[in-house]
């Protein structure tokens, strides 16, 4: 006997929330070609059509996918612009570097071209959130404060990439935590 979810009436709390977070779990375990809908539909435990009421496309479930990851991103960073830290700049690039270790692969999407900014707006304020938080920490005028935010910008992600590609080996006994704070404070 079947016990087949796609007879069964259409009743899930919050769809749109629990197809996102498997899709996280799915992007984490299987990276970016792991994700479909109809996979994630069965993940779910609902009909194959029921993700197309939340995401029109893949690309639209991969666009709420790096939306959710710069707003948990932001939330970070966020909260470290407004600690009482001695160093915000150096905390907040800890901060982006080991949330790019933790999520590699939401944070490869979140800044994949594949995902063009300019033709998708939630996806352009959500990036735009996580830069302006990094530019208020830098603390200086409106032209300078861009090139201050730029340059770390450059520096963490740069970093953070490097880390993720496996392009900086780490030497027996070394923390990478210290390391990491290390190249930051190299201003």
């Amino acid at each position: 006997m079947s016990t087949s979810i796609a007879n069964a009436p259409y009743h899930h709390g919050n769809l749109r929330q629990a197809l996102l977070e498997a899709a996280l779990m799915i992007l984490e375990k299987e990276g970016e070609a792991g994700l479909g809908l109809r996979d994630l539909a069965r993940a779910v435990g609902v009909s194959p059509a029921a993700p197309y009421r939340h995401f029109d496309s893949r690309a639209a479930l991969l666009e709420a996918l790096a939306v959710t990851g710069y707003q948990r991103f932001t939330g970070l960073m966020q909260a470290v612009a407004s600690s009482d830290t001695l160093d915000p700049m150096t905390a907040m690039g800890r901060i982006y570097v080991k949330f790019a270790l933790d999520n590699p692969n939401l944070f490869r999407l979140m800044f994949s071209p594949v995902l063009r900014r300019d033709n998708r707006p939630g996806l352009q304020m959500a990036a735009h959130a996580a830069y302006q938080t990094l530019r208020h920490v830098t603390g200086q005028d409106l032209a300078s404060g861009r090139v201050a935010a730029l340059a770390a910008w450059a520096r963490v992600h740069g970093l953070a990439v490097l880390l993720l590609d496996g392009q900086i080996a780490m030497e027996a006994g070394e923390d990478i935590e210290a390391l990491v704070t290390a190249i930051i404070d190299q201003r």
